[in-house]
C-alpha cells in the first residue's frame, strides 16, 4: 500500500473555546459595543433620583401619565430608527404625523359628508403617511436628492397642508374608536390576562430557541443568563400591570407601543429585508454590488417611517380628542429624533435596534415629567434634554471609532 505524501489531508475543525461572560463584557467595552447598557443605566439613575426628590413620581397615576405622554413620540421614533439605520434622516415625520391626525379627524367628522367608521379612518390616515413616505423616498432613492433636503421640504409642505386644511381652528374627534387609541384603559382582569399572554409567549419563544439549539447540537452559552431572562421579563410585565391597575388599568397605548416594538424588531432582526437595511446602512455600495436593490430598500424604509408617523399622529390627536393648527408642531420632531439617538441608534447608519427608540423616549419622558414635578421651567428641561442628546451623539462617535479600530 503506497501513501501519496501530496494528498490533501482533511482539516479538523476545532470549536472555539468557551469565552467567559466577564471576558466578553470587557471585549465589548474595549470595542465600544455597549448596546443599550448606557441608556438603561442612565434611565435607572434618573428614576431613582426623581423618585427620591419629586413628590408623587412613583405613583400609579404618574406612571400611566408617562406612558400615554410618550406613546405617540415613541411610535414616530420607531420609524426614525429605520431611517437612521440606512444612514438617512427624515425631518418631515412631525408634520406627516400632523397630516395623519388632521386626516383622521376630518374623516370621522359628523355632518361633513364623508363621515367614516373609526377603524377605516385610522387605516386611511396611516395609508396617507405611507404614501407620503413613498413619495419622499422615491425622490431620494431614484433621483438622488439628499434626504435632508427632501424631508426638510416635506416639513414645510405638510405644515402648510395642515394650515390650509383646518379652517375652523379645531376639529373635535367624537369617534370613540379613534379616541381609544390613546385614552382606553383595560380592566383589572384584562390587564392580568395581557400579562399572562405576553409572559407565556416570551417564555415559549426562549424555550423554543433553546430546544432548537439543543436539537442542532449548538451549545447554550451562559444557561444562567437564559434562566434570568425567563424570570426577569414576566416579573417586569406583571409588575407593570400591578402598578397600572392601581390607577385606571393598563393603557391601550402601552399595548400598541409594545406590539409595534415586537413587530418591527422581528422585521429588522429576522427577515431578509431587515438584514438588507443593515447592509445598506453599513455600506450602500457594497450592498449594491452584493445584489441588494438599494433604491427599493430606501423607499420601503421611508414608507415605514411614514406609516409610523401616521399611527403616532393618530395617537397624539386622540390623546387631546381633537386636531388643531398645532398638530405635529412643538418639539415633536426633535423629541422623535432625539429618542432614537439617545437610545443608542447611530447617526452614521448600520447600527442600532428598534428598542432604542423606546429607551430614548422613556429618558425624554422621565426627564420632562420629573423636572416638571420638581417645578423646573420648560427652558431648563430643553437644556437638559439637549445636553443628553449631545452626550449620546458624542458617545456614538467615540464608540464608532473604537469599533473601527477593533475591526468590528
Amino acid at each position: 500500500m503506497s501513501i501519496n505524501p501530496t494528498a490533501a489531508v482533511p482539516e479538523i475543525e476545532i470549536a472555539p473555546p468557551h469565552e467567559p461572560l466577564g471576558q466578553r463584557i470587557w471585549e465589548n467595552l474595549r470595542g465600544g459595543n455597549l448596546g443599550s447598557a448606557p441608556v438603561i443605566l442612565a434611565l435607572g439613575i434618573m428614576v431613582l433620583v426623581f423618585g427620591l426628590t419629586a413628590s408623587n413620581f412613583f405613583s400609579a397615576v404618574n406612571f400611566n401619565n408617562i406612558i400615554t405622554q410618550m406613546a405617540g413620540t415613541t411610535l414616530l421614533a420607531y420609524g426614525i430608527v429605520f431611517v437612521l439605520l440606512i444612514g438617512e434622516i427624515d425631518l418631515s415625520v412631525s408634520y406627516v404625523s400632523g397630516v395623519a391626525g388632521v386626516l383622521v379627524a376630518e374623516l370621522q367628522l359628523p355632518g361633513s359628508g364623508h363621515k367614516l367608521p373609526g377603524l377605516l379612518a385610522i387605516l386611511l390616515a396611516i395609508l396617507g403617511g405611507v404614501a407620503i413616505g413613498a413619495g419622499q423616498g422615491s425622490i431620494i432613492a431614484l433621483i438622488g436628492v439628499p434626504s435632508f433636503v427632501v424631508t426638510l421640504a416635506g416639513f414645510e409642505i405638510w405644515q402648510g397642508v395642515i394650515q390650509r386644511t383646518i379652517t375652523q381652528g379645531v376639529v373635535v374627534i367624537q369617534d370613540n374608536t379613534i379616541n381609544d387609541t390613546a385614552n382606553y384603559f383595560f380592566s383589572t382582569l384584562g390587564g392580568w390576562i395581557i400579562a399572562a399572554v405576553v409572559s407565556a409567549f416570551y417564555i415559549g419563544g426562549v424555550l423554543s430557541s433553546v430546544y432548537s439549539n439543543r436539537r442542532h447540537d449548538v451549545p447554550i452559552r451562559d444557561p444562567w443568563l437564559v434562566a434570568a431572562k425567563v424570570v426577569a421579563l414576566p416579573v417586569i410585565v406583571f409588575g407593570t400591570v400591578a402598578i397600572c391597575n392601581h390607577d385606571r388599568g393598563v393603557p391601550f397605548a402601552l399595548l400598541l407601543v409594545i406590539a409595534m416594538l415586537l413587530i418591527w424588531t422581528y422585521v429588522s432582526k429576522r427577515t431578509t429585508f431587515g438584514r438588507h437595511v443593515y447592509a445598506v446602512g453599513g455600506n450602500a455600495e457594497a450592498a449594491r454590488r452584493a445584489g441588494i436593490n438599494v433604491a427599493r430598500i430606501r423607499i420601503l424604509v421611508f414608507m415605514i417611517s411614514g406609516a409610523m408617523s401616521g399611527l403616532g399622529g393618530i395617537v397624539l390627536v386622540a390623546r387631546l380628542n381633537s386636531a388643531d393648527l398645532n398638530a405635529g408642531g412643538g418639539t415633536l420632531l426633535i423629541d422623535a429624533i432625539a429618542a432614537a439617538v439617545i437610545g443608542g441608534t447611530s447617526l452614521f447608519g448600520g447600527r442600532g435596534e428598534v428598542r432604542n427608540a423606546l429607551f430614548g423616549s422613556l429618558v425624554i419622558a422621565v426627564i420632562a415629567n420629573g423636572m416638571n414635578t420638581l417645578g423646573y421651567t420648560t427652558g431648563i428641561i430643553f437644556i437638559v434634554t439637549g445636553i443628553i442628546l449631545l452626550l449620546a451623539v458624542t458617545l456614538d462617535t467615540i464608540f464608532r471609532r473604537l469599533q473601527a479600530r477593533s475591526g468590528r
